[in-house]
């Protein structure tokens, strides 16, 4: 039995869904705006999980960035997709994906010249577990205290992620308020 071909979902400049395409051929030097995720993984002791991307990755190979991104499904709910990675990615149970930044949208040039373009929902989920990842997805991972890794963000930019660059400053101040309550 074969595995069924990954698609992701293409978006007009509005976020209207104007169709699919396969994962694996999405990215490109003109990567066409697509839908996406990030989530942010807290532990108990409200660090946040970081990962570095394995070298064998298309896009940012060997850097740092959030706990994990993907795509959703044509038919896929979101909070489905976030799950679905997570155990994929990570062999990480999560529980309680929070939607914080709905409208979290950007576009990047790799090195290489592949670019990523995508709307990019982004999600806090919690966890108490130990990750276990996939090593075709992640080389290495970290828990870190929030303040400090966006103090290491912001001095050394070109060792995270795009994405974690941007979403990082918006999500740790929401993550205050929620531990503030």
């Amino acid at each position: 039995m074969s595995v069924p071909e990954e698609l992701v979902v293409l978006l007009a400049e509005d976020g209207t869904r104007i169709g699919t395409t396969p994962k694996a051929t999405v990215h490109t030097l003109e990567t066409p705006l697509h839908l996406a995720f990030s989530c942010h993984v807290i532990g108990p002791d409200g660090r946040i999980l970081v990962t570095r991307r394995a070298l064998s990755k298309l896009t940012w190979p060997g850097v740092w960035t959030n706990s994990f991104c993907g795509h959703p499904g044509p038919d896929e709910d979101s909070v489905d997709a976030v799950l679905r990675r997570a155990s994929a990615e990570l062999g990480l149970p999560i529980s309680a994906p929070q939607l914080v930044l709905p409208d979290f949208r950007y576009r990047a040039v790799d090195a290489s010249g592949v670019v990523e373009y995508e709307i990019c929902p982004v999600y806090v989920a919690y966890t108490d577990a130990t990750p276990e990842p996939n090593p075709d997805e992640v080389m290495e991972w970290a828990w870190a205290e929030p303040g400090s890794l966006l103090e290491s963000v912001e001095q050394a930019p070109f060792a995270f992620s795009p994405w974690l660059t941007l979403q990082l400053p918006l999500v740790v101040p929401l993550l205050a308020e929620t531990t503030a309550h």
